[in-house]
């Protein structure tokens, strides 16, 4: 008899991988002014701030912290917390429908995802299949984030995973770097990437 042919775990990131997320998206009718925007994007809200509520700090407090030290954008600053939905246009159409063709396979499909608390757990309500996961590590949940090494290193402990058999998909080359170095196959997803063709590639029955 032939062996069974197994195929690897695919490990998804989230945004931008399954979700659309661009800030701007909101802050260009808040700012029309191109300068102005990517003067506040550059010195306001930051990358570097944005990240802090994905390693686990809380939008109120994150919000509280801005303001205090930029009272002339107050609004603008309240509008990343009371209209962060807009920021997340929908989803990638594609690659949703790959995640739910492995679920229909039987497979065993996971997330590592950095975000915030108060935004996972509403993402779970708006979008339903982000709760068809097998597993998924949040970043503000475990107090990590990509491209820390110790992320991945829980998804392999905490649900006894070989790291040589996930692929893991991401839209940040760092994080990528990160998962490699840890031993997992990667596909850095840009768009127009053929996400099903790479993971075709890699092994994936698809």
């Amino acid at each position: 008899m032939m062996p069974t042919q197994t195929s690897p775990t695919v490990v998804f990131d989230v945004g931008n991988v399954l979700l659309r997320w661009d800030p701007r998206l909101l802050y260009r009718e808040l700012i029309p002014d191109p300068a102005k925007l990517d003067w506040f994007m550059r010195n306001v809200c930051t990358a570097a701030w944005n990240i802090e509520q994905d390693r686990g700090r809380s939008w109120e407090e994150a919000v509280a912290l801005l303001v205090s030290a930029h009272p002339e954008w107050t609004r603008e600053i309240k509008a990343f917390d009371e209209r962060w939905h807009e920021t997340v246009p929908g989803v990638i159409e594609d690659n949703v429908a790959l995640l739910a063709e492995l679920k229909a396979k039987g497979e065993k499909v996971y997330a590592i995802t950095n975000f915030s608390r108060e935004k996972w757990a509403e993402c779970l309500i708006r979008f339903p299949f982000l709760q068809s996961f097998d597993g998924a590590i949040v970043s503000a949940h475990e107090g990590l984030i990509k491209p820390d090494i110790a992320i991945y290193r829980t998804l392999l402990e905490r649900y006894a995973l070989n790291a040589p058999d996930c692929i893991f998909i991401d839209d940040s080359h760092k994080n990528i770097e990160a998962a490699r170095a840890i031993g997992m196959q990667a596909v850095h997803f840009v768009e127009p990437l053929d996400l099903r063709a790479e993971l075709r590639g890699l092994g994936a029955l698809l």
